[in-house]
């Protein structure tokens, strides 16, 4: 056989080279591949969520009970004597997130101490009536536990203040304002822990969990059956209106306005815009609305209650970090 001539083989290879998914380095391979990404209909990627960037736990995944989520990271502040501490919810629905979402270092550095918790999803609950009650009583043992290590954490258990965003922070309010759960004659020495906290600190919070106010407050309202009913009770919010006069005892039992007290802590709501009463909004589910009803309501009952949104004149704390660190060192 003849050997081929150089220009020919050249001309016979590449197009073999441009097919070939072994040969990365040829540059006409990689157009196939942008093409693929660019059919109508194709789905990007999703992006990986981004959490802070923190120091290794103290106590990682320490675990409070028996479900799968049921654990909490700790993180020890450096001090002599014992130290306040940050309990954090994060936020999702009831649905997601996780526990790795707050970012601890500004509390390490104020010499507070801080735990983070999971906890059941709903979707992960469903056999709990109501749903609701499965992440809400979870945060509630979540802090039952955190209190019962107290002397071996070096943590003063008195002055525990939560934190969290959207659910997170309508569970922050609902230990703030729910009666003490703790049961002294219970023979689990973690049941006989108190629930009470010293403060709350939230963001987005979904204050009440009654459609009907929330109707009133932002007609455009969307979120929140899901607490109460199964999915296939809770089609849209119409039905969750409609369910509302068998849902009452739950509302009184899990919604945070209706528990509201004049015993209750001090509590401090931040929201990215300002209030709308009365009128649909952008985003329903987290609107300045549910702060400031929350907040009249809190004042006729005596209890402290900040306000904070973007574009307010009012002297307030700018964030909840702010406010926690201040309130949690107070009188220290």
């Amino acid at each position: 056989m003849k050997p081929i001539p150089a220009l020919l083989a050249l001309a016979l290879a590449l197009p073999l080279a441009a097919q070939n998914a072994k040969a990365p380095t040829k540059k006409p391979a990689a157009k196939p591949a942008a093409k693929a990404a660019a059919k109508p209909g194709a789905k990007a990627a999703p992006k990986a969520r981004s959490y802070p960037k923190n120091p290794p736990p103290t106590a990682a995944n320490f675990r409070y009970g028996p479900a799968e989520r049921n654990v909490m990271d700790f993180w020890q502040a450096k001090s002599d004597k014992p130290t306040p501490v940050l309990f954090f919810i994060h936020g999702g629905g009831w649905m997601g997130g996780d526990k790795a979402g707050i970012d601890v270092k500004p509390y390490l550095a104020a010499g507070i101490s801080v735990a983070s918790i999971n906890y059941r999803y709903i979707s992960q609950a469903q056999e709990v009536v109501p749903p609701v009650k499965a992440p809400l009583h979870d945060a509630a043992r979540a802090l039952q536990t955190l209190r019962s290590k107290a002397a071996e954490w070096n943590i003063d258990s008195k002055r525990i203040g939560a934190s969290g965003g959207s659910a997170g922070a309508c569970s922050s309010l609902w230990l703030a304002f729910h009666p003490d759960l703790a049961d002294p004659n219970s023979s689990d020495p973690i049941a006989r822990q108190s629930t009470r906290l010293w403060c709350a600190a939230v963001s987005g919070a979904q204050t009440t969990l009654d459609p009907q106010q929330m109707r009133e407050w932002t007609p455009n309202s969307r979120y929140g059956g899901h607490a109460f009913l199964k999915k296939e009770d809770y089609p849209n919010f119409d039905a969750f209106i409609a369910a509302r006069p068998k849902i009452l005892p739950w509302i009184a039992e899990y919604s945070p306005y209706a528990l509201v007290s004049s015993d209750d802590p001090p509590v401090y709501l931040t929201y990215g815009g300002p209030p709308n009463l009365g009128k649909d909004e952008k985003d329903p589910t987290h609107s300045a609305n549910f702060g400031l009803m929350l907040q009249k309501h809190c004042q006729a009952n005596g209890v402290t209650c900040i306000l904070h949104y973007n574009g307010t004149t009012e002297k307030v704390p700018a964030t909840n970090a702010e406010f926690l660190i201040a309130k949690l060192k107070e009188g220290l």
